[in-house]
């Protein structure tokens, strides 16, 4: 049975459509699935780590097709995007999902020269967003207020930034010519990272207590206040372990251990806290939960928290933390099978041909 000229047409123009209102944010798809594969693997779910893995270098590939075809056909939008308060930040999970799945290559395949690639890709497109989106939210002269403006999804900085880090750390034994400069980067970005949660996390702590907080404020990116701080766990730990490799960081170890414990620390505060919120917002308050892109955002922190709960247990010496990761790494798979259940389903409803829902109130199409 052949499709008539119409059905064709109507598929075409929902293909467009959807690649026009591409969620910036969509990489975290890439982040989620790798680093819960890094997960399974370091757990010794092997073959589980293995089919996620190649279903992500799918899903790269064609986030990858789908955002060139916006950047070159929808110029406008995506620039609009790109300037934008509350969607601008989400074209960090390029520069983030491009570093994970480096990080992936090396732990799953081995594959350092792959991964070498995906980093400079990654540190090039952290550099570039990161002053061109800071820039952008300076300069530009209609700028919302605060509770407008700011979400968890800020973090994502935060997060680019620290897993441009863990790789060049992961890679430094691969090349030993450049071990001290990759090494060095590292240190320079975990810092860099650091600092920017610090300054970012107080404003988005200040929105949370003393503005109006609705359900549909609480967003899925907020759990990227608690997945910023693993990876910068994971960056610290992985620093931490590479640092006998390097003579300027032996002499900061007890800097480096002591800063990681922090932000493992305060990764594991804000779990409870965000447990409770969710609660609130789909218990008490009776917040439809549905399918969102944005959730993909928070399968990345529950992976993230096992994979740099278990680094951090290899570098202080507490084995007791391992059982931690041991549990978690259940809760994260549990997580993205629900969330790619729900992909599956929205990819179905658009295959069917019916229109997407209406943009959310913070202006997010789902």
């Amino acid at each position: 049975m052949h499709e008539s000229p119409a059905t064709r047409a109507s598929a075409e123009g929902q293909i467009a459509r959807n690649i026009r209102i591409l969620q910036p944010a969509y990489f975290a798809l890439v982040m989620a699935t790798g680093i819960v594969a890094i997960a399974a693997y370091l757990n010794g779910l092997v073959l589980v780590a293995r089919a996620l893995s190649w279903l992500n270098v799918l899903a790269f590939v064609l986030l990858w097709l789908m955002l060139l075809a916006r950047v070159i056909f929808y110029p406008k939008d995506t620039f609009k995007d790109l300037i934008d308060h509350g969607r601008g930040v989400g074209f960090f999970t390029t520069a983030a999902g491009t570093a994970v799945l480096g990080a992936e290559a090396v732990v799953v395949f081995e594959q350092y020269r792959v991964a070498l690639a995906l980093w400079f890709l990654a540190a090039a497109l952290w550099l570039l967003l990161t002053y061109v989106i800071f820039t952008a939210f300076t300069v530009k002269q209609k700028k919302p207020s605060l509770p407008d403006g700011i979400n968890g999804g800020w973090l994502l900085a935060v997060v680019a930034t620290e897993a441009v880090s863990q790789l060049a750390t992961l890679l430094s034994p691969a090349f030993p010519e450049h071990s001290d400069h990759l090494l060095f980067a590292a240190l320079c970005l975990w810092l860099s990272g650091g600092m920017l949660y610090i300054w970012m996390i107080s404003l988005i702590f200040y929105r949370y207590t003393f503005f109006v907080f609705s359900p549909s404020d609480l967003m899925p990116p907020y759990w990227i206040n608690m997945g910023a701080v693993a990876i910068s766990t994971l960056a610290g730990a992985l620093l931490v372990q590479h640092a006998s490799a390097a003579p300027f960081l032996s002499p900061m170890l007890p800097f480096l251990k002591g800063f990681t414990l922090f932000f493992w620390s305060t990764a594991t505060w804000w779990i409870p806290m965000l447990v409770i919120l969710g609660v609130w917002r789909h218990g008490y308050q009776r917040f439809k939960l549905a399918y969102d892109p944005l959730y993909w955002g928070l399968v990345f922190p529950l992976g993230m928290y096992t994979v740099a709960t278990l680094r951090l247990s290899e570098v202080t010496s507490l084995p007791f933390l391992r059982s931690i990761a041991h549990a978690f790494v259940y809760i994260a798979l549990a997580a993205w099978l629900i969330t790619f259940v729900g992909l599956m389903h929205r990819l179905s409803v658009i295959a069917s041909g019916s229109q997407p829902r209406t943009p959310s109130k913070a202006g997010q199409p789902v």
